[in-house]
């Protein structure tokens, strides 16, 4: 499974606390908390795009 950026926002929407790559991984199957951190540092996300 790969991260994307409709992951990512179904996440941010879902989750009132605790916004964090390790959450996130926590809640995703074959997804590290590296995996997670690459992809945010590579896609430069704002609140505006997401």
């Amino acid at each position: 499974m790969k991260i994307t950026k409709q992951c990512y926002v179904e996440y941010i929407i879902s989750t009132p606390i605790n916004y964090t790559c390790t959450n996130l991984a926590d809640h995703l199957d074959d997804i590290s908390h590296d995996a997670i951190n690459d992809y945010l540092r590579r896609e430069k996300h704002t609140a505006h795009t997401l």
